[in-house]
């Protein structure tokens, strides 16, 4: 018995409090913070004008974080599952062409379905979602039950729908909406405002997916299965089904991006969402998801996200060339998943 019992006292309470550290958003915001923080810096005696106060460089910056965020959304939840997904682009390129054939007005110059013009816009919508779900289902099912690797069964996804989006309209791109289409991708007056109709379509889906990943067993299954796939399995949860899930939201999700990138461009491309996945798999580590998995929240990929829009709309205000853009993206890139391994050894 201690002196302290013995005495009829209760034992001391250590006064060392716990270290609290801040909430990963709060820093990825900070960082956020200063960069918008230099070039408004360097803006004014360069430029003479003000670079984050402008109504319609923020417009751009978040018109352009629309299209890569709704893709990111669903590319984060397969990075946290430990995966990746590499098809996003091309999937974007497929779904645009299938939709875009089927929002065609009759009165289009070169029309693909003669028979199937002025459809309501829900139609084309679907079939672009429908294509992404299913590319993404057939990726979740090479990787769960065949046992494909992620990087390997994405990366034959992604040439496969780069070549269907070619080969359905021989390469030739696919025009003339009709009017409610084309509103999917243009802005909307509403009380007065000018509100563009893709940034409320990616606000939505990632306010969707973040109370998902936060809030219900889909999020608590999508971490446990990222951070330690083996035991995941042992605790009773269908990680084979579940994988399928998580790569046909993703799947999905980047077939909206493509009905969202032809209506916002008025055409549809083969080469549409070129490069998308990098940009998307980009924006999701500068938020802090875990290449290793079990680490990430869509809030931190909506900040990552607009870290990538604002060094590039910075770059393109100052006038750097787009090279020297590319090599300090890219370096931005490196850092992240440097910080992002010097915090995983801190933790072991």
């Amino acid at each position: 018995m201690s002196a302290n019992e013995a005495a009829g006292k209760s034992p001391q309470i250590s006064s060392v409090k716990p270290h609290r550290r801040l909430p990963q958003e709060l820093s990825i915001l900070a960082v956020l913070a200063v960069i918008v923080a230099i070039f408004e810096l360097i803006g004014w005696p360069l430029k003479s004008q003000s670079f984050f106060f402008n109504a319609g460089r923020l417009s751009i910056i978040f018109l352009q974080v629309a299209v890569i965020g709704i893709i990111a959304v669903g590319v984060a939840q397969t990075i946290i599952t430990s995966g990746v997904d590499l098809s996003s682009g091309s999937v974007v390129g497929a779904t645009a062409m299938i939709a875009a054939s089927l929002a065609q007005v009759s009165t289009a110059r070169s029309v693909v379905y003669p028979h199937l013009t002025d459809l309501p816009f829900i139609i084309p919508v679907l079939a672009g979602l429908a294509t992404g779900l299913l590319a993404g289902v057939i990726n979740g099912a090479l990787i769960a039950y065949a046992n494909v690797p992620p990087f390997i069964a994405t990366l034959g996804m992604m040439v496969s729908a780069r070549g269907f989006a070619t080969w359905y309209t021989n390469g030739q791109p696919v025009s003339t909406f009709t009017p409610c289409f084309r509103v999917i991708g243009s802005p909307v007056e509403l009380f007065g405002f000018s509100i563009d109709v893709p940034t409320v379509i990616f606000l939505v889906v990632a306010l969707i997916f973040h109370i998902a990943m936060c809030y219900t067993r889909y999020g608590k299954f999508t971490y446990a299965i990222g951070s330690n796939m083996q035991a995941a399995r042992v605790s009773g949860i269908d990680v084979k089904w579940h994988l399928v899930k998580v790569y046909g939201f993703a799947g999905l999700l980047s077939g909206l991006a493509g009905v969202v990138q032809i209506a916002r461009a008025g055409s549809g491309q083969a080469g549409a969402g070129l490069g998308y996945e990098l940009q998307a798999i980009a924006a999701v580590v500068i938020g802090g998801t875990s290449l290793s998995g079990g680490v990430g929240r869509i809030t931190s990929t909506v900040i990552g996200l607009l870290i990538l829009s604002v060094v590039t709309s910075g770059f393109t205000f100052l006038g750097v060339p787009a090279s020297l853009q590319q090599i300090v993206l890219g370096a931005i890139i490196v850092g992240a998943v440097v910080i992002d391994q010097y915090r995983r050894r801190r933790k072991v």
